[in-house]
């Protein structure tokens, strides 16, 4: 937990809203790309129902864990428990095995045919592993939030990420049509990555506005 964050929560837990609002607004945006890296409708629910829960649950956040964590680890339950209703162990399946034709909030948002691939790719693999990269190399967690995130042994991630790479390379092949697209995908990825993150931080920021007004 960042020096910010635990200051943050000590000072929500003791009454300071403004504290909260401060802390949502931190982590608005991660959220906020977290259901929109999967799912095309429901995203502003679900982001709705992770902070509510956070609200009820904050007493309960402990300091190894950390409050971004303890939010992914919510964000995730939603998720599965959105899933469940078509396969009884979601986490096990893929995006596109699980929504069908939804195309994803921000594979909507993509402008470049590389974004897409890697878009596509991403929902091509078991949703744990999508969420293990995600968390790790898009969100910059260490691999002990990840791990407690997934509820798994930090060995047992390094192992899985791993794989989760090779899956997505794999994917990103099969997706890209031809040699070209693939190299300048996969050269490129840090690159269409943060230029994702900014195009949804910019839709996230307005919607969470909105949910606070």
């Amino acid at each position: 937990m960042t020096d910010d964050d635990a200051e943050l929560l000590e000072r929500w837990r003791g009454g300071d809203e403004s504290a909260g609002r401060a802390l949502v607004e931190r982590h608005l945006p991660a959220i906020y790309r977290f259901f929109a890296n999967k799912l095309g409708r429901d995203v502003d629910d679900l982001v709705q129902q992770t902070f509510l829960a956070c609200i009820e649950g904050r007493d309960r956040v402990r300091e190894s864990a950390g409050f971004r964590g303890y939010l992914f680890g919510i964000a995730r339950n939603k998720l599965l428990r959105h899933f469940r209703d078509r396969d009884p162990q979601p986490a096990e399946q893929s995006v596109a095995a699980l929504a069908a034709n939804d195309t994803s909030i921000a594979e909507g948002l993509a402008r470049r045919d590389e974004q897409r691939v890697l878009l596509r790719a991403l929902r091509q693999i078991p949703l744990d592993l999508q969420i293990a990269l995600e968390l790790a190399y898009w969100e910059g967690l260490s691999d002990r939030e990840v791990a407690a995130i997934l509820e798994i042994p930090v060995g047992t991630l390094k192992s899985r990420l791993r794989k989760a790479r090779a899956l997505l390379d794999d994917a990103m092949a099969a997706l890209a049509g031809s040699p070209e697209l693939l190299q300048s995908t996969t050269r490129g990825l840090d690159g269409w990555v943060a230029d994702l993150r900014v195009q949804l931080e910019d839709v996230a920021r307005p919607a969470g506005a909105g949910r606070r007004g």
